[in-house]
């Protein structure tokens, strides 16, 4: 049976689902599953309630744990990443300082300042984490759920030749607010989405076989299904205005939140009014990082078993990949990968988006040709960021720091450059701690 590490493991209600979820197949329900977390006490935690999910469902895992990664490693088949290096306190910079001078960041985990430093404190430990499993476990996947997801992978890719596909939610999670959408079953729905992370598009969207664009576009009509309510933390709504205006004006949807996307252009987020009438102004991630920790109460009760665990397997791609890798039964997904002829309208090198085929052979990205220029020039302006942010984390280049987030659209779009400059400085500053290399 397969072994099965997660390094990052402390991130409770990701790890308990990817978990659950692998086990859930039979054919994987014996795999041995590695924690690895540097927070042991969170470690602790989510082992005993694996350990108690496998007790329950009368599964024949076994479950590890261990806060030495190079153990983890040791005779690994697949290794899935979901580290977040500096926590809150390295968080609350890249948000907090680009709002003194006017860059209001709601989440800025991608591009922008927030994204270019989270990667700059990130590739690091991702290219250890790959060095060592050159010597432990060359033959193993590395899937990496870590963002930036696009920096992060395209310095991978440069760096190292261990198998490894980026994963992300947000295609076959906007797949489903599209079906609900217009009211049609997830399960009758098709599409083929392609771009780069946080931003690729529905280049088509079919329903029985014919073009669903149409009806999305009928019902973008009616303004008040512009809105959905957000679960988790704390319930809010969300409006899709972003999103459908990004539809009306350039032909086609995008994956992503309405939050990440107006971070990724200029249009959105100039004013608090403008936000606020949009829906976007609300960090809600933010809450949830700042928020008292009741994930850890809930799942004290669940190892007593004084509360059920109740759970059902969702849409994330590692479990599914894992079991195609082991089994070959083939399946579909979007993966963020090398673009080495993808997308033939966006730069060679770069990490693209795009779907998958997975099978006992291995992760078989597919061609996507061109793709609508206007969608590939938003694209570009993303990838500018991001080329430049890889070859500050790689080489510990302050002005190719500086330049990616000078480049950025939102930041450009409100900064001069003496003012990004001073921005950019203040940040390096207060991240010193988490940035050795430079």
């Amino acid at each position: 049976m397969p072994k099965i590490t997660i390094i990052g493991a402390g991130s409770l209600v990701f790890t308990r689902r990817l978990v659950w979820d692998i086990l859930s197949f039979p054919e994987l329900s014996e795999s041995k599953i590695c924690l690895m977390d540097i927070d042991e006490e969170r470690l602790d935690l989510i082992a005993r309630l694996a350990q108690k999910m496998v007790k329950d469902k009368e599964w024949g895992a076994k479950i590890e744990a261990t806060s030495n990664r190079q153990e983890a490693l040791s005779g690994a088949d697949y290794v899935i990443c979901t580290i977040e290096v500096g926590g809150l306190d390295a968080y609350l910079s890249d948000i907090q300082i680009p709002d003194k001078y006017g860059i209001n960041q709601n989440v800025g985990d991608t591009i922008g300042p927030g994204g270019v430093f989270r990667a700059l404190r990130t590739v690091p430990v991702l290219l250890d984490i790959c060095r060592d499993m050159e010597k432990i476990c060359p033959d193993a996947y590395l899937l990496n759920y870590t963002n930036p997801m696009a920096i992060n992978c395209w310095a991978m890719n440069r760096v190292s030749k261990i198998k490894k596909v980026g994963l992300c939610h947000s295609v076959q999670g906007t797949a489903r607010q599209l079906a609900s959408y217009m009211q049609i079953p997830y399960e009758e729905l098709s599409y083929w989405v392609a771009g780069i992370n946080h931003m690729a598009w529905f280049l088509e969207l079919k329903w029985k076989e014919k073009d669903a664009y149409p009806i999305l576009r009928e019902v973008a009509k009616d303004k008040d299904l512009w809105k959905r309510v957000i679960g988790g933390y704390k319930k809010f709504s969300m409006r899709d205005t972003v999103r459908f205006k990004i539809m009306e004006h350039f032909g086609y949807f995008v994956t992503e939140s309405p939050y990440h996307m107006s971070e990724y252009v200029p249009y959105f987020r100039k004013t608090k009014k403008q936000m606020e009438e949009l829906g976007v102004y609300y960090r809600w991630w933010l809450d949830f990082k700042k928020a008292p920790d009741t994930q850890t109460d809930e799942i004290k009760e669940q190892i007593a078993g004084r509360k059920e665990i109740k759970m059902k397997k969702s849409d994330e791609y590692a479990p599914q990949i894992i079991y195609s890798l082991y089994t070959g039964i083939p399946c579909r997904i979007n993966g963020n990968v090398e673009n080495k002829g993808l997308i033939t309208n966006l730069p060679q090198g770069s990490c693209v988006e795009v779907p998958c085929l997975v099978d006992k052979e291995g992760i078989h990205p597919c061609f996507v040709g061109d793709l609508p220029p206007q969608c590939a020039a938003l694209n570009r302006t993303n990838i500018n960021v991001q080329e430049l942010a890889v070859e500050a984390a790689l080489t510990g280049r302050k002005d190719a720091a500086l330049q990616a987030i000078a480049l950025d659209p939102l930041t450009s779009s409100i900064l001069t450059l003496d003012e990004i400059k001073k921005m950019v400085d203040e940040m390096f500053k207060a991240e010193r701690e988490y940035l050795p290399q430079f």
